[in-house]
């Protein structure tokens, strides 16, 4: 049967700061690499083993993916990377203090950037520091200067249907390392979560999320490994 197993990465150095990070490539921190390692353990001594990978382009998820497939002794099995399972676009947010931010412009105002479905905080400035307009990850790619949950679903699920769906139906246990955002927008989609209801779900660093799948996709089952 197929499997998908969805991990966010493990805690970055702005997540240990509370900032805003995005689309900006931040790495993660030696608790951060625990927690990948600690994924990985718990993987291997389930017995629930990746045939397949997907991540995105950022360090923070690649990372996160190489060190739990080094821990389930899975390094060699085809890896596909993709922008369009990057972290959600936080726009002028980036490198933003959170707590700062909700000092200055309100804690309901930030709740609606952070939390609403379809409201993107304010863009990011042309020739920002946190610019990625000469990423040569990105060539070619069109960089957003801000997104919605809305806007990231966009571009998550059709990759998932096109790249990942395909690859689960002819069986394989596919794992996911990704991000907060573009894992949530997964989550609705397997799950069918409401627009409402998806804002209000969090999903913890390190933590594999499984979902148990039929032949046809649709989920038997859905768990955190760590719970069973």
């Amino acid at each position: 049967m197929p499997r998908l197993i969805l991990i966010r990465h493990g805690q970055s150095q702005w997540n240990l700061e509370n900032r805003f990070t995005g689309w900006w490539d931040v790495d993660v921190t030696e608790q951060g690499a625990a927690e990948a390692r600690a994924a990985g353990a718990l993987l291997k001594m389930r017995g629930i083993l990746p045939t397949v990978a997907f991540t995105s382009l950022q360090t923070r998820a690649i990372k996160t993916l190489h060190l739990v497939l080094e821990d389930v002794g899975r390094l060699w099995v085809p890896e596909y990377k993709s922008w369009k399972l990057n972290e959600r676009h936080y726009g002028g947010l980036t490198g933003l203090d959170k707590a700062e931010t909700a000092a200055l412009h309100g804690e309901d105002q930030v709740k609606i950037w952070r939390r609403s479905f379809d409201v993107p905080p304010p863009p990011l400035a042309p020739g920002s520091e946190f610019d990625l307009a000469s990423d040569p990850r990105y060539a070619g790619i069109p960089v957003p200067a801000t997104e919605s949950l809305k806007d990231t679903i966009a571009r998550v699920l059709p990759y998932y249907e096109s790249a990942i769906a395909p690859v689960l139906a002819a069986g394989e246990t596919v794992i996911v390392s990704a991000h907060g955002n573009s894992l949530r927008a997964l989550v609705k989609h397997l799950s069918g979560i409401s627009d409402a209801e998806i804002s209000s779900l969090e999903i913890p660093t390190g933590q594999p999320l499984i979902y148990e799948l039929a032949d046809d996709l649709a989920v038997n089952d859905r768990y955190y490994l760590a719970e069973r």
